[in-house]
C-alpha cells in the first residue's frame, strides 16, 4: 500500500474526529476510505442531511426470522461521521470498506448454529477451563498498559495521551503507533483473529480497487481503528479473498441515545462519558485548552444547585484549579475525566464520591437522543410509527428519561374538532397497539383511581431497544396497526388455553380493532366446547368483562361477545360445586376464582343473578366441600347481603359445633374471613358464637383448633385485632381496650415454646 495515507483513529474520539479533519484539510484527497460495513454506502446521503442530528445509529436486520441485527452507531465526535461530513463539504468520494453487513450476519449466524452442538459446546468448556488457568498467569496487554501507565484504566491512558493531543500530526503517529503496539503484543485468540484476518482481507480488497483504479495513492486516505493500519499496509500478491456466506438484509438509520454509546450499557466499543467527550470536542472547536474542565465542573455544581444541594462558584474555582494540579502530578498537561472526578468529589462534594455521584453520572453520560428527518431510509413500520407519534403530539416524549402520560378517554366536548376531542382515546390505541407488540417504548399502568374506566397511565422512555424491536416488527406488517394485528393473530393461534384467547380479545378492545377481537372470539367460542376447570372459566369470563366494561368507552360494538361471557358465566356456576371437592392447596386458587366469577357478575347486568346464588349457596350448605370454600361462600353471600345475621348464627352454630372435626370448624372460620372482614367483625353475633365454639373444645380440640385458628388471624392488621378484641371484650364483659392490650401483647418465652410445639402436634394425619 505504498503511498496511501492511513489514519488511525478511535471510535468515538473527538481529538481523532478533529484532528483528522485537518489532516484531511491538509491532504486533500480525491477518495477517503472508511472502516465501515461496505453495505452501508446506501445511506450516505441519509447520514449527511441537516436536518440529522446524532447520535445515530446504521442497522442491519435480516429479512428472515429469527430477526438478527448488528448496529453501527455515530456520535457528533466519531471521526467516521467527521470524514463522511468532510468528504459531503468537498465533493470528495466516500467508500465504506469492511465485511458487508449480510456477511456479519450470516457470520453471527453460523456462530449461533454452531453454539447449538453438544460437541462445540463440550469444546468450549475445555477451553474456557484452559482460558481461566492462562488469565490467572498471563494479563491482558490491556491490564499490563494500566499497571505501566499508573493510570486507572486504559482509557484513562488514551485520553491523557491523545485526546489533549496539541496538534493533529501528533494525534496522528501517536494513535497509529498505539495500535501497532496494541497489535503486537496482543494475544492471537483464535476466534477473534480468525474474523480479524477475514476483515482485513476485505478492506485490503477495497484499498487495492481505488488504488487500481487510477487514483494516485497520494490522494487516498484510509480511516480506520488504529489497531488495523499495520494490517492493511501491505498485501501479498496471491491473496485471495475467501468466499464469504451471505444473508439477505436491510438497512435502516435510527435515533440513539449517549446511554446505549456508553460502556456502562454494555456497547464494548463505547467510552465512559459520551457526554463529557462531547464537551472535549466542542472545547476543541473553541480552540480554547481549558473549556472541558470548566465545562465539566461548572455542570456538576448547576446539577447539585437544581437538586437542592450547597454548590457556590468557589468551590468551582479551586476543583479547576485541584485539577490541574493532579494532571501535572500524574504526568499530564491537561486535566482528563480522572482528575476532574477526583476534584469534583473533593471541592464540590467535601471529600465524598457518593455527593456528587448523580451529578457526575448526568454530565458524564447525558440523556441526549438523536434526530432524523422525514424521509431518511427507515422501514415503512418506522414511518408509520413516528408518524403516529406527531400526530398524537407524543414526540415529546421521545426521551430518554422516562415520563409519566395520563389519558382521559371520554370525548372532550370543549375541543373544536372531532380529532381533538378523541385524542387521547386516539393515544391509547395507539400505545396499546405498541404494548401488543412489546415494544419497550410504552410501559401501561393500571389507574390508581377503582373503577376509573376512563383514565390511563403510562411510562414513556425512549431507548435504542425500542427502534430494533419496531424494526423487527416490520415483519409482521407494514403499519404499527397491520403488525398488532399479525400479532394477536399469532397469539389467538398459539393459546393453549382460553383465558389467553380471552387476554387477545381484550388487547383488540384496547387498541381500538374490532376485526382482531371478532376473529379471537370466533376461536374461544370453538375452544369453549371443551371441558375447562372452574378457574379458568372464571379467569377468562373477566377478560370478557373486562373487555365489555371498556367497550363503551373506547366505541367498542361488544355485543357479539355477551352470548360468550353468558355461555362460559354458565358453565361456571354449574360446575362450582363439584369443583369445591378439593384439598387446601387448591382451594386457595378455586377461591380466588369465586371472588373474580364474583366481580363479573356484579359487573353485567345482563348475566343470570339466580344462577350465580344458587351456586354459593349450595356450596356454602354442603357438607362434603372443602370447608374453606364452604366458608369463603358464605361470605361472599353475607358481602352481598343475601344471608341474614340469623342465617349466620345458624350456620357457624353447625360448622363450630362439638361434632364437628376442629380443623374442619377452624378452615370453615378461616374461609370465611378471607372477605369482607369489616362486615364480619361488626356482626356481634359472629363472636358469640365463636367464643361459645372455644369454651367448649376440651385441651386436645383447643390444640387442633388453635392451630388454625391461628393461621385465619395471621394476616388481620392491627387496627382489625383491636376491633376484634373490643368485641370479644363485650362477650367477656370486660375493658376492650384491656383485652386488645393483652391480645397484642408480646407472648412470654414459655408461651412461645407452647405456640411452637404446636408445629409438631399429632393430627392423626
Amino acid at each position: 500500500m505504498s503511498g496511501v495515507n492511513f489514519f488511525g483513529i478511535r471510535h468515538l474520539s473527538p481529538a481523532g474526529a478533529f484532528y483528522l479533519r485537518k489532516f484531511l484539510d491538509n491532504l486533500k484527497p480525491e477518495t477517503v476510505i472508511i472502516e465501515a460495513p461496505s453495505d452501508f454506502e446506501d445511506v450516505l446521503n441519509d447520514i449527511t442531511r441537516a436536518e440529522t442530528k446524532p447520535p445515530f445509529a446504521i442497522l442491519a436486520y435480516t429479512k428472515s426470522v429469527p430477526v438478527r441485527t448488528i448496529l453501527y452507531p455515530f456520535a457528533e465526535y466519531s471521526p467516521e461521521y467527521q470524514a463522511i461530513l468532510w468528504c459531503k463539504e468537498n465533493g470528495v468520494k466516500v467508500r465504506f470498506m469492511d465485511l458487508p453487513s449480510e456477511t456479519f450476519l450470516a457470520l453471527e449466524r453460523a456462530e449461533s448454529e454452531d453454539s447449538d452442538d453438544e460437541e462445540y459446546e463440550d469444546e468450549i468448556e475445555e477451553t474456557d477451563e484452559f482460558e481461566e488457568e492462562f488469565e490467572m498467569s498471563e494479563l491482558s496487554v490491556y491490564d499490563k498498559l494500566d499497571i505501566l501507565s499508573g493510570e486507572d484504566s486504559h482509557e484513562t491512558f488514551w485520553e491523557r495521551t491523545l485526546e489533549h493531543c496539541a496538534d493533529a500530526e501528533s494525534y496522528h503517529e501517536g494513535a497509529n503507533l498505539f495500535g501497532a503496539k496494541i497489535r503486537e503484543y496482543s494475544s492471537k485468540d483464535e476466534h477473534d483473529f480468525a474474523e480479524l484476518q477475514l476483515r482485513e482481507i476485505h478492506m485490503r480488497k477495497i484499498i487495492r480497487e481505488v488504488a487500481e483504479s487510477g487514483i494516485a495513492a497520494e490522494k487516498i486516505a484510509v480511516v480506520t481503528g488504529s489497531y488495523h493500519v499495520e494490517g492493511l499496509k501491505t498485501w501479498a500478491e496471491t491473496e485471495k479473498l475467501p468466499e464469504f456466506p451471505k444473508t439477505e438484509c436491510l438497512h435502516t438509520l435510527m435515533p440513539y441515545s449517549y446511554y446505549r454509546l456508553s460502556t456502562r450499557s454494555g456497547y464494548g466499543a463505547g467510552n465512559k462519558a459520551p457526554a463529557y467527550y462531547e464537551l472535549i470536542w466542542e472545547g476543541l472547536n473553541r480552540n480554547d485548552s481549558l473549556f472541558t474542565a470548566n465545562a465539566y465542573l461548572t455542570k456538576i455544581a448547576e446539577f447539585q444547585r437544581q437538586k437542592g444541594n450547597a454548590a457556590s462558584s468557589a468551590q468551582v474555582i479551586e476543583a479547576v484549579r485541584l485539577a490541574k494540579s493532579l494532571a501535572e502530578l500524574r504526568g499530564g498537561g491537561m486535566p482528563v475525566l480522572r482528575d476532574l472526578r477526583d476534584a469534583a468529589q473533593t471541592c464540590i462534594g467535601d471529600g465524598s464520591f457518593a455527593a456528587v455521584s448523580i451529578a457526575t453520572a448526568d454530565t458524564e453520560i447525558g440523556t441526549k437522543i438523536g434526530e432524523l428527518p422525514e424521509g431518511v431510509s427507515r422501514t415503512s413500520i418506522q414511518d408509520d410509527f413516528y408518524r403516529g407519534l406527531k400526530d398524537l403530539k407524543l414526540e415529546k416524549y421521545l426521551s430518554a428519561t422516562a415520563q409519566d402520560l395520563s389519558l382521559d378517554l371520554r370525548e372532550n366536548r370543549r375541543a373544536s374538532s372531532e380529532k381533538s376531542a378523541f385524542l387521547d382515546l386516539n393515544r391509547s390505541f395507539f400505545l396499546h397497539k405498541l404494548r401488543v407488540l412489546n415494544i419497550p417504548f410504552v410501559q401501561y399502568r393500571q389507574s390508581d383511581q377503582d373503577n376509573a374506566t376512563w383514565r390511563e397511565e403510562w411510562s414513556l422512555v425512549w431507548t435504542p431497544e425500542a427502534e430494533i424491536t419496531l424494526v423487527e416488527s416490520a415483519l409482521k406488517g407494514d403499519t404499527v396497526e397491520l403488525a398488532a394485528a399479525f400479532a394477536l393473530k399469532e397469539r389467538v393461534e398459539q393459546a393453549q388455553n382460553m383465558s389467553e384467547v380471552a387476554a387477545a380479545i381484550e388487547d383488540a378492545f384496547f387498541c381500538g380493532m374490532g376485526s382482531a377481537a371478532t376473529y379471537a372470539a370466533s376461536a374461544l367460542q370453538a375452544m369453549a366446547v371443551d371441558a375447562v376447570s372452574f378457574e379458568e372459566l372464571a379467569k377468562t369470563s373477566f377478560r370478557l368483562s373486562n373487555s365489555i366494561t371498556y367497550g363503551d368507552i373506547r366505541k367498542a360494538d361488544c355485543e357479539p361477545i355477551k352470548p360468550l361471557l353468558e355461555q362460559l358465566y354458565l358453565r361456571a356456576c354449574l360446575i362450582l360445586p363439584n369443583s369445591c371437592v378439593c384439598d387446601d392447596e387448591a382451594s386457595q386458587s378455586i377461591a380466588g376464582a369465586m371472588d373474580t366469577l364474583n366481580s363479573v357478575e356484579l359487573a353485567q347486568d345482563f348475566l343470570d343473578t339466580e344462577n350465580w346464588l344458587r351456586a354459593l349457596w349450595e356450596v356454602a350448605g354442603r357438607d362434603d366441600l372443602n370447608t374453606k370454600l364452604s366458608g369463603f361462600a358464605a361470605a361472599v353471600l353475607l358481602e352481598r347481603n343475601q344471608m341474614t345475621n340469623e342465617q349466620l348464627k345458624i350456620e357457624v352454630s353447625r360448622r363450630l359445633s362439638l361434632g364437628t372435626p376442629a380443623d374442619l370448624g377452624a378452615g370453615w372460620f378461616e374461609g370465611l374471613t378471607m372477605k369482607n372482614r369489616y362486615a364480619l367483625i361488626a356482626r356481634q353475633s359472629l363472636w358469640e358464637s365463636l367464643d361459645e365454639y372455644v369454651q367448649s373444645l376440651d385441651d386436645e380440640e383447643f390444640k387442633r383448633a388453635l392451630v388454625f385458628l391461628r393461621r385465619a388471624f395471621a394476616d388481620f392488621s392491627p387496627a382489625e385485632k383491636d376491633s376484634i378484641a373490643e368485641n370479644l371484650g363485650e362477650v367477656w364483659g370486660l375493658n376492650g381496650a384491656e383485652v386488645s392490650e393483652i391480645l397484642n401483647a408480646e407472648l412470654d418465652s414459655a408461651s412461645q415454646e407452647q405456640i411452637d410445639a404446636l408445629g409438631d402436634f399429632d393430627f392423626d394425619f
